[in-house]
């Protein structure tokens, strides 16, 4: 083996080191959601200072050295920017928001907070933890080998993970919407289109306006479609994916979602966008 030299030992050890505390990061972004900051900081209707920041928070003052470790990694990190405040004829340090920040506000649209809080569960972060295990056990995914079931039976079994996870595809959802409206081009030639897993159809009902001769079908699971009205164009199908997909011109998978559609097998003649 070649032997490094002393230069090339500690490129090695920073890359590592990083990789190790990258964790960190997403830690401290969670805590900024649970805390509400990026809410917080909206409602002060202009940037706030760190003893105001603590006070919102409603936390012991001897934890503000903490909170201020907190908010200079996210500021390094983009999620808030400083500036300067005059408060009481003195100069202090205020935090604002940033366009990453903004998407985490609860009541804005579009909102990606319910995303982000999905994906820090313990379910989800557990069952990345037992990546090595699952190479070594023949259970189909990680998330089996960490919960001794499927991500499906999990999600049907604990309701506070599962109406968490179906906000979650809402907001990204919300994200989506913003473009399809001047994706026209893209469905047209199509008669018919099966959206899986598309929740509460709200892609489908902007792309039915502007088409309304485009049959959409929303495919997911029973208990998110249950009692959704549908319209002329829009239809709502409880059932499970891994099992049958209803018959279409073209099938619609969001990005995000394919990681976890890892069973699903789709037919040659179908269009995937």
């Amino acid at each position: 083996m070649e032997k490094m030299d002393v230069e090339e030992l500690f490129q090695a050890q920073a890359h590592l080191y990083n990789y190790t505390y990258s964790f960190i990061g997403s830690m401290c972004l969670k805590s900024a959601v649970h805390l509400g900051i990026p809410d917080i900081i909206f409602k002060n209707a202009k940037p706030i200072t760190l003893p105001e920041l603590v006070l919102a928070l409603q936390i012991q003052p001897t934890k503000s050295g903490h909170v201020y470790r907190l908010m200079r990694l996210l500021v390094h990190a983009g999620f808030f920017a400083t500036t300067k405040v005059v408060k009481d004829d003195k100069e202090e340090v205020g935090y604002d928001l940033t366009p990453s920040s903004r998407l985490l506000l609860k009541d804005n649209v579009p909102t990606l907070s319910p995303f982000v809080r999905a994906m820090f569960h313990p379910a989800l972060v557990h069952s990345s933890e037992s990546l090595a295990e699952w190479f070594h056990s023949k259970e189909i995914t990680p998330f089996d080998s960490a919960f001794g079931m499927s991500f499906w039976e999990y999600w049907g079994q604990n309701q506070e993970f599962n109406g968490l996870f179906n906000e979650a595809m809402i907001s990204d959802s919300g994200m989506v919407n913003l473009v399809m409206r001047n994706c026209k081009s893209v469905f047209e030639g199509l008669s018919s289109l099966v959206d899986v897993g598309g929740g509460k159809g709200g892609v489908g009902r902007i792309v039915c306006e502007s088409l309304p001769n485009l049959h959409w079908t929303v495919l997911d699971l029973p208990h998110v479609v249950e009692n959704l009205p549908d319209s002329t164009n829009l239809k709502f199908v409880g059932g499970d994916m891994f099992q049958s997909i209803p018959s279409a011109d073209a099938i619609l998978l969001k990005v995000c979602n394919l990681l976890i559609f890892t069973k699903l097998y789709v037919k040659l003649d179908l269009k995937i966008f």
